[in-house]
C-alpha cells in the first residue's frame, strides 16, 4: 500500500465504523467495543487531514469525503444515543433541534450559492469535534449527558462562522481555517481580479 493512500483509508475506516456502532447499540446497550470503535473513528478524523496535508494529497475529493464521513459518523452516534439513552435526546430536544436547523441552513446556503456542501474544516469545527468527543464519551462511558451543552454551543459557533464564510467567499473553497482566512482570501482574489 502506498503511504499516500493512508488518508483515504482513514476516511473509509470512519465510514465503516459508523454502521458497526449502530449495530452495537441496536439492543439498547453498548459494549466496550462501541467506545473503542468511536475512539478509533475520532482519531481517524484527526489524522486523515494532518497526514493528507503532510503528504501533499489533500484534494477537494478527499476533503469532501472527510466531511461526509463526519456527517455519517455523527448521525450514527445520534441514532445510538436515541437507542441507548432516549431520555438525553428528550431532555435536549430544543437545543438539538436548533443545532440541526442551523446546520441545515448552512448546507442550504452553500448548496444554493456553490452547488456543493461546505467543507471548510475550520478551527471552530475542530473545537466542535473535540466537544462532540467529550459529549459522546460522557454519554456512552459515564451516562453523563451534560457534555452536550458544550457540543451544541460549539456547533452553533461553528455554524454561524461557516454561514458568514459562505456568504463572504465568491467561490467554493475547502480547508479555510477561519472567517479571518476567508476574508483574506476574498481580499486577495479581489486584488488579483482588479
Amino acid at each position: 500500500m502506498k503511504l499516500t493512500k493512508l488518508p483515504q483509508l482513514l476516511v473509509v475506516l470512519r465510514f465503516g465504523i459508523a454502521p458497526l456502532l449502530l449495530t452495537d447499540a441496536l439492543d439498547g446497550r453498548t459494549t466496550i467495543w462501541f467506545i473503542l470503535g468511536y475512539i478509533i473513528a475520532f482519531f481517524s478524523d484527526i489524522f486523515d487531514g494532518i497526514i493528507a496535508r503532510r503528504l501533499g494529497v489533500s484534494t477537494v475529493g478527499l476533503r469532501q469525503a472527510d466531511s461526509i464521513a463526519d456527517v455519517c459518523l455523527y448521525i450514527s452516534i445520534a441514532i445510538c444515543v436515541w437507542l441507548v439513552h432516549p431520555e438525553i435526546i428528550i431532555d435536549f430536544k430544543t437545543p438539538l433541534l436548533i443545532a440541526i436547523a442551523a446546520q441545515l441552513i448552512l448546507y442550504a446556503i452553500s448548496l444554493i450559492k456553490f452547488r456543493k456542501p461546505p467543507s471548510f474544516h475550520t478551527y471552530t469545527a475542530k473545537a466542535w469535534g473535540i466537544s462532540l468527543f467529550i459529549a459522546t464519551i460522557g454519554i456512552f462511558g459515564f451516562n453523563w449527558g451534560n457534555g452536550l451543552w458544550l457540543a451544541i454551543a460549539f456547533c452553533l459557533i461553528n455554524t454561524i462562522e461557516e454561514i458568514a464564510m459562505t456568504l463572504i467567499l465568491p467561490e467554493w473553497h475547502h480547508d479555510i481555517l477561519s472567517i479571518f482566512h476567508a476574508w483574506e482570501l476574498k481580499k486577495h482574489q479581489r486584488s488579483i481580479s482588479s
